[in-house]
């Protein structure tokens, strides 16, 4: 018989799990075991020191003079400059990219998407020789470059930018690619059934669908093309006010100004911790 008060509790949870789509995830109760809490503690502890070492040890007196600086300046402009020029050039190509890869079915995808998340793992030194393999002045398609239409790349602010794009566009695919998934399709056949071509169902149905995959996607490329160095100075090489970015320069201020260098850390430290607050509804948090 039902008590007057409504159905059981497990009809309730039941009723409540169907609603919200499937079973609520529930934490186990309980203390943490020892062998498992003692590596933990020692894991945080390795990933946390070397940063709260950072910020203790930092220059904080002289932190303004060091900033302002007409040589941290200058690489700070550039690393901005060059890091929004290689989201804005991962956007117009990856996005697409992550279209095709979600929405059709080809033969050798498998192998497509594999190449693309393939500089992810790829050293990033040698994601610059093979740069300059393909792009430099006597690379496979550098040397048409240079003398069909006179561009050369290596050792100059685009070649900056596209050190940059190659390292951060499989940040923007992937996390587009993701959210295309998870999107629904039916949006995008009811728009062509509807007289709508392919290309505007995607620009007025699926682009205001995924926008928030593309801005988390174009945040980590941008905050990954930042932080890049290995291929840039293979690529572009160290040149104040022409390819100098914030890494280099914290790689050159290290070997004559430790503590330009650490002001420079703690600047790219500040950008990072910036990007994990603003994707932290994505990344840091658990339902």
């Amino acid at each position: 018989m039902t008590s007057p008060s409504g159905p059981p509790p497990r009809d309730r949870a039941a009723a409540a799990d169907t609603l919200t789509g499937g079973p609520r995830r529930r934490r186990v109760r309980g203390g943490a075991p020892l062998p498992l809490l003692l590596p933990a503690l020692v894991g945080l502890a390795f990933l946390a020191l070397p940063l709260v070492a950072l910020v203790i040890r930092a220059p904080w007196r002289s932190m303004a003079d060091l900033l302002t600086s007409p040589e941290v300046w200058q690489a700070l402009q550039l690393s901005l400059l060059c890091a929004t020029a290689a989201t804005a050039v991962s956007l117009v190509l990856g996005v697409p990219l992550a279209w095709l890869l979600a929405r059709v079915e080809f033969p050798g995808r498998g192998l497509v998407r594999a190449l693309v998340t393939l500089p992810l793992v790829l050293p990033p030194v040698v994601g610059g020789v093979a740069l300059l393999m393909a792009l430099g002045r006597n690379g496979v398609v550098g040397r048409w470059l240079d003398s069909w239409f006179g561009i050369t790349l290596p050792f100059t602010t685009a070649g900056v930018v596209v050190a940059e794009a190659f390292v951060a566009m499989p940040f923007l695919v992937i996390s587009v690619e993701g959210t295309l998934r998870a999107a629904d399709p039916r949006y995008e056949e009811a728009a062509t059934t509807l007289g709508a071509s392919r290309f505007t169902a995607f620009r007025r149905v699926t682009l205001p669908l995924i926008a928030p995959g593309i801005a988390a996607g174009a945040v980590l490329a941008w905050a990954r093309a930042l932080g890049e160095f290995g291929a840039t100075i293979t690529f572009a090489g160290n040149f104040p006010g022409r390819t100098q970015t914030m890494p280099l320069a914290v790689y050159l201020a290290l070997q004559n100004d430790p503590e330009a260098a650490i002001a420079l850390s703690l600047v790219l430290l500040a950008v990072s911790i910036a990007v994990l607050a603003g994707l932290r509804d994505r990344w840091t948090t658990a339902s």
